[in-house]
This record gives structure tokens, sequence and C-alpha cells, in this order.
């Protein structure tokens, strides 16, 4: 990057004419140049922050003694701020110029006007700053009197309006729209490590609209926990417990962080630890906390690890399971642990439950109660808002396909058209609903990985079974995922284990 600063210099004559030229003329031809040079600018705008970012605001002003006037410029104009990520990267040059510890006047002035052009740029949510400009200009006031006192407003305002209070005596209950929530933790990724804007971070991260997905974005969650982690943010416990919960790359984060210090950590190593622990957040709030609308009971039967179960004991374990969620799923009496949804998630994430279940009915370790507990399981992690009668029926089919696998066992020879007949495909019969269909596809390949001819016959039964690029890559999923879990229970299995890399290898190479 030191390379690229070299020419900066020059670079700063031309952008600087261009940004006065598109200042002071708002023609149709002025308008055309500015949109066709707004990538050359934004480039210029990252090469200009990594020179500004190595030096404190003092070398700055000495090296770039114009950059105030550039920077001031480029926050004005409409298509430079609209454009991709120079808004961003615009941010990210202006918090290069704010000295934490002011020692003079011109320190402490030049802070103020910095975020007097910070205040501008988010002043697209709230206020019109021209209007602002206006008023205070007629009251005698300068710039360096109410900036400050202005972003602190104005971060007060959208505080105020996330958490739907009011402001001033001005009615605004109203919701922010779930856009403009979305654009400000945006905007304000380059800004979470100023102390100002703090405020404005917590009530973001605290925010709860009514929307399916996440509003937030994805960048802003990473860099509020890479604040938090390396020290650069003082925010309350409740803020950084919703952060991990509506975004668990940060909660992953968080804990790889706190692994890598252990690890590292040689002499004094009890003692260091013990430190280690008290100071991160993670054991600090209880269990439930991460698990808020689950029953504690199966939370706690779910989150045994598999292998710590004797294998006899699998189907024991899986029909335990079976009948606390039915309990919790079906029943209306457990209303207060949330919706079906709740449940599927940690029954699908944890454990590989699921898989499990499958490979106990194709064999005959399970009992002869066991399977309807185990089928009621497979049906519902393919379909956990299904209905009690749509659940049934793919009980009913996944029980037939079952029947007509395990006489395929016994077969002294298979092909790959008996299996498929055994799966229903390509059968006249109505057509199963997609999750039922592809709850069908993990049993027949568990079977071709399991059954003793199963191997000679996968590769026929895949391409039969892959018709389109989802199907191709459902099953590439099935492969890693078993294979993992596998790796992870110690499973003795040498020929499943060679065929299921090569599949997977082979797979990939065509999808």
């Amino acid at each position: 990057m030191a390379q690229d600063s070299v020419g900066l210099p020059s670079d700063f004559q031309f952008w600087m004419h261009k940004l006065s030229v598109w200042d002071q003329a708002s023609t149709l031809e002025t308008q055309q140049d500015t949109c066709l040079h707004l990538p050359q600018f934004q480039e210029f705008l990252r090469q200009l922050y990594e020179a500004l970012k190595e030096m404190d605001s003092s070398a700055i002003i000495e090296r770039f003694p114009t950059v105030g006037q550039l920077l001031a410029k480029t926050c004005w104009n409409p298509f430079i701020l609209a454009y991709d990520e120079s808004q961003k990267i615009l941010i990210w040059c202006l918090c290069c110029l704010i000295k934490k510890d002011p020692q003079n006047s011109g320190e402490s002035k030049l802070n103020s006007w910095t975020r007097g052009l910070l205040s501008h740029i988010l002043s697209t949510f709230r206020f019109n700053i021209k209007e602002v400009d206006l008023f205070t200009q007629v009251l005698g006031y300068a710039p360096t009197d109410y900036y400050p006192g202005l972003l602190k407003n104005m971060v007060l305002s959208l505080v105020s309006e996330l958490r739907q209070n009011h402001l001033n005596g001005f009615n605004t209950q109203r919701r922010m729209a779930p856009e403009r929530v979305r654009s400000l933790s945006r905007v304000c990724v380059p800004l979470v490590t100023l102390p100002d804007f703090e405020p404005l971070v917590e009530a973001l991260l605290t925010y709860h609209g009514h929307e399916p997905q996440e509003v937030l974005w994805p960048e802003f969650c990473d860099a509020v926990n890479e604040a938090f982690l390396l020290k650069k943010i003082s925010l309350p416990a409740s803020a950084i417990l919703c952060l991990w919960l509506r975004h668990l790359p940060s909660l992953e984060n968080t804990m790889l962080h706190l692994f890598e210090k252990l690890i590292s950590s040689e002499r004094n190593f009890l003692r260091r630890i013990e430190c280690f622990m008290k100071d991160s957040l993670l054991l600090k709030f209880a269990f439930k906390t991460y698990f808020p609308y689950a029953s504690p009971s199966l939370v706690m039967v779910l989150l045994q690890h598999p292998k710590d179960i004797p294998r006899g004991l699998w189907h024991q374990a899986l029909k335990h399971i079976s009948e606390m969620l039915k309990e919790v799923v079906e029943d209306q009496t457990h209303g207060s642990y949330g919706g079906p949804f709740e449940s599927w998630f940690l029954f699908v994430h944890f454990g590989g439950w699921a898989d499990m279940a499958a490979e106990q009915l194709l064999t005959s370790e399970a009992e002869a109660e066991a399977p309807e507990a185990l089928l009621w399981l497979l049906a519902f992690s393919c379909g956990p808002g299904a209905g009690h009668q749509q659940r049934a029926q793919t009980m009913v089919e996944v029980k037939a396909v079952l029947r007509c696998l395990t006489k395929l066992l016994r077969s002294p020879a298979l092909s790959a058209r008996d299996l498929q007949a055994a799966a229903g495909e390509g059968g006249q019969g109505a057509p199963r609903p997609p999750a039922c269909q592809q709850l069908i596809r993990r049993l027949v390949l568990s079977f071709l990985l399991r059954a003793p001819g199963g191997h000679a016959i996968a590769r026929e039964v895949i391409t039969l079974m892959a018709q389109t690029d989802a199907i191709m890559h459902e099953i590439i999923g099935f492969l890693d995922q078993t294979l993992y879990r596998w790796d992870h229970l110690c499973v003795e299995a040498p020929r499943s284990r060679k065929l299921a890399r090569e599949l997977l290898a082979e797979l990939r190479g065509q999808a």
C-alpha cells in the first residue's frame, strides 16, 4: 500500500479540481461526468484511507494540508455517497482525523469539524443539515459551538426512534422502517469504536422488529464483535448477548478467541485460564439464556454427545428424544417453549441425531416398538412446520420404503433399478411432497453406504437420483455430514468411508 500512496499528491490535485467542478455546477453533463468517474474516485478514497490510517492527525495535516477540503466536498456529493462502498470508505477517512485526546484548541476544533461531517452523513436518516446550518447561523452560533451537540442529539434521536420513544415532545412512536435500520447499521460499520456512537450501536443491537429475517448488516455485527474482543468498545452485557443471539458467527468467533487465548497461554497456565474465564462474558450468563424458547430438559438431552452413549443404547436415547420432542411440539400445554421451529433447530444442529435415527431404522438393532418413535423423528426433521396429518402421511411413506429396503438388504443381488423402484422414484403414483422425497433420498444413501451390495451400484443409483443441480448439492451435503459424523463418533467402517470420500470427490468435480 505504501507504493500505492506514492502518487497520491498528484491525484489529490486532480480530484480536488473535479470535486470543485462537480460542486459548482449541476448540469446534466456534470452529473454524467460524476457518474463516469465514481469507480476511480472510490479507488482513490481507498488508497487515501490506507495512507491516513498509518498516521496521526497532525501528520495527516502536514502531509495533506487540503485533505479536509477534499473530504468535506465529498461529503456533500450525493452521487459519491450513494455509490457502492464510497460512503463507508469516506467515514473511515474522517475517523482517521479524530484525535481521541486533543492536546490543544486546534486539535479540538478539528475534532469538532470532523464530527460535523459525520453528522451530515447521518443526517440522511434524520435531519436536513442545510436547514440546521441556516438556523444556527441566524442564532449567531459558530460550527465549533454546535457540531458536537448536534452529533450527540442526532445519535440520541436515532436511538429514541429505534426504541420507539418520544423526543422533545414530538411523537416518534412510528417504528423505523426495516430498510432504514439496515442502512443505518451499514453506515455505522466504521463508526463502532467512536465513543459518540456507542449509544447508537447499543440501540441497533437491542432493536427487535417483526421482520422474518435479520435486518442488521452482517458486517456491522462482525465489526462490533471484533471491537468488543479487542476492548475497543464498551457496551452493556445485555447488548453483547443480543449480538451473540442474533448473529451466531459472532458467538462462534468469541468462542474461538477464548480458545486461542487458552491454547497460547503457557506460563502460569492454571492462573491465566482462571483469569481468562473470569474476564469472558461467555460463562457469566445462565445456560438457559442461549436457548430462551426451548424446554430445558430437551436441551440437556440433545447436548449429550452420541459418542458418550454406548452404541447399544442409541435407539433408546433416540426414542426418549422423540417422546420429548413430540410432547413439546404437539402438546399445547408447552406453548411457553415457543413453536416447533425452536425445537427443530436444536434437534438438527446437535449431534446428528436425525441421521442416527435413519441408520437405526436400516439396521436390526432397533427394538420392535422403537421404529414408530424413530419414524416420527425423521418426519419431524424434514417438516417441522407440517401438521399432524401431513407428518403421519410422511411416516406411512417412509415406512413403506423401509420395508422394501429391508427386503433388498436380504437379496443376494442388488440392482440400481430395484433400489429406484423401492424408493418409489420414477413411478406413476402421486408425487410426494419435496421434504418427504428428500428424506427418502437420505435413507437410500444411508442404505448404499451400509448394505454389502450397495457399494457396487452406488454410482449408478446416484446418477439416477441426481436429476437436478439442487439434488446433486443435497447429496454432496449428506456425504459431507456423514463423514464428519463418523469421524466424531469414531465409526469403524473403512470400506464405507472410502466409498463416501470417493463419491464426494467425484460429485464435487461434477458440480
